[in-house]
Order: structure tokens, then C-alpha cells, then sequence
């Protein structure tokens, strides 16, 4: 009797081993970066805080700039203060991307609204729209972004709703478009012709066609909203300390730029794995898409 038959399970064990490898083989090279970048991210982001003994806040001059890979009980170094890299760098980038999503979700959610509504309806309402979009996008997001963060402050739910409030023109373009050559396709006319209401024929055919797009701009514009974040924490506008930032991060690292040049490096690299396996998850979305 082979082996087989004496363990049943066996067949169905490989075929799934099979099936797994055979899987990540097929995955595209920008899908794989994407998983290893946000799962590093993700990783130091929400269990690095979970460690013991990791404390952002804890000061120590006595121990101020020790270099990374020298002292076990700080992985990657303390800062000028004395305070732990590696929990200051996990604290800013868990705040920059739960800013980054945040934001992200309400520009979506609004921009998907204005292009159903303006490309399904036309007419004066689309002109008013995207007349409002229009407007916005004669102001440079960054210059309109410093502004209103000087004039109402600065706190991470606020810089939610700003960012969020800035971004959604793209949206509203993108699902636009994409409604505007759907709403003449038989589908739509057909529904439309059996007496189908407005809300009826957006929520089941029109959403579900504008979708895969949002997600896809939606993974893009995650990182383009952590480099804003950043940019702005960078000259003093964003998340105020004692809370980190990785824009803060790099600023007080650029004083020590020559003698501890890691102070700069370390943030920055966080800030390119957000971003990056921002860019290549969009690639990857749009690469499934297509396919």
C-alpha cells in the first residue's frame, strides 16, 4: 500500500502546498515589494510599541546619541535627548499612516460622491462640481495646507480632516470619468428604461465599476498624503512635539547630520518603506485589475 493511500490527507496537504507556492510564484515582482514593505511597516508600526520597555518618551542624557547595533537595550540608537530611536520611529510612523488612511478615507468617500453625482447627472450640477474642484485645484495643496494648519492648529484629527478636505479633487475627476462612458452603456440604459431610479442605478451598477479605480488612486495617494504629512511636520506644522514624527525626526537628525548621520538616515528610510509600499500596492492593485 503507498503512502498515499495510508495518510489521506497527504494528496490535499501538497495540493495546498502547491497551490500556496505556486501562488506567490505567479505574483507579480510589485506585489511582493509591496507585501515585504507594509509588512515591515506594519510590523514596526504595531508591535514594536507592544515590546517591553519601549517607551518614545523616556529621557535619559546620560545616554543621548548612542549609535545603532551597540546597545541591546536600544536597538537603533537614542536621539540627542536620550530617548529610544527605535520607539520614537515606530510611534511616528503608526501616526503618519493612521493620518495617511485617515485621510485617504474621507478624500474617497467625498471625491467618489461628487464624480457619481456629477457624471450621472451632467449638466449645471456637474459644472458646479467640478467647478469647486476647479477652484481647489488652483490652490497649491501644501501652501492652502500651511495656511489653514497655522491658522487652526495642528493636532493628528485635524490634520485628518485637512488633508482629507485637500485631496478629493482626483477622486471626483477619476470616478467622473469613468461614469461618464458607463452611463450610455446598455446596462445602464436598460435599467434606466425599466424604470430604475437614480440611487438605484448608481448603487448597483455604476459603484461597483468606479471601485477598483478608487482603490487603486487610494493606494497611491496614501503615500503621496505621508510625504504632505511629513513635509509639513518637517518645518514645524505637523504633529508637535513631544508626540514624534518622522518629519520632526529628520529635522532634529539634520543638526547632527555629520557626526550622526543615522539620526537623518533612519527616519528617512522609515518614510521611504511608507511610501514605496504605498506605490508598488497601487501597482499591484492595478496590475489584478487589468487582469
Amino acid at each position: 500500500m503507498t503512502a498515499v493511500t495510508q495518510i489521506p490527507g497527504g494528496v490535499r496537504l501538497r495540493s495546498a502546498t502547491a497551490a500556496v507556492v505556486g501562488s506567490v510564484r505567479r505574483s507579480s515582482p510589485s506585489t511582493v515589494v509591496a507585501l515585504v514593505f507594509i509588512g515591515a511597516v506594519l510590523i514596526l508600526s504595531f508591535v514594536v510599541p507592544l515590546l517591553p520597555g519601549a517607551d518614545p518618551y523616556s529621557q535619559s542624557l546620560g545616554e543621548s546619541l548612542i549609535e545603532p547595533l551597540t546597545d541591546s537595550a536600544h536597538l537603533l540608537g537614542t536621539d540627542q535627548l536620550g530617548r529610544d530611536v527605535l520607539s520614537r520611529l515606530a510611534l511616528a510612523t503608526q501616526m503618519s499612516l493612521l493620518i495617511a488612511v485617515g485621510a485617504v478615507l474621507i478624500s474617497a468617500i467625498l471625491g467618489l460622491v461628487v464624480g457619481l453625482v456629477a457624471g450621472y447627472r451632467g449638466g449645471r450640477i456637474d459644472t458646479v462640481l467640478m467647478g469647486i474642484g476647479d477652484v481647489q485645484l488652483a490652490i497649491p495643496v501644501v501652501l492652502l495646507l500651511i495656511v489653514l494648519v497655522a491658522t487652526l492648529g495642528s493636532s493628528p484629527a485635524l490634520l485628518v480632516i485637512l488633508l482629507g478636505l485637500t485631496n478629493w479633487v482626483t477622486y471626483g475627476r477619476v470616478v467622473r470619468a469613468v461614469v461618464f462612458s458607463l452611463r450610455e452603456q446598455e446596462f445602464v440604459t436598460a435599467a434606466v428604461s425599466a424604470g430604475a431610479s437614480a440611487g438605484w442605478v448608481i448603487r448597483r451598477h455604476l459603484l461597483r465599476n468606479v471601485l477598483p479605480q478608487v482603490l487603486i488612486l487610494s493606494a497611491f495617494q496614501i503615500g503621496v498624503v505621508i510625504t504632505i504629512e511629513s513635509s509639513l511636520s518637517f518645518i514645524g506644522l505637523g504633529i508637535q512635539p513631544p508626540t514624534p514624527s518622522l518629519g520632526l525626526m529628520i529635522n532634529e537628525g539634520q543638526r547632527y547630520l555629520q557626526s550622526d548621520p543615522w539620526m537623518t538616515i533612519v527616519p528617512a528610510a522609515a518614510v521611504f518603506l511608507l511610501i514605496a509600499g504605498a506605490q508598488f500596492l497601487s501597482q499591484a492593485f492595478e496590475r489584478t485589475r487589468s487582469s
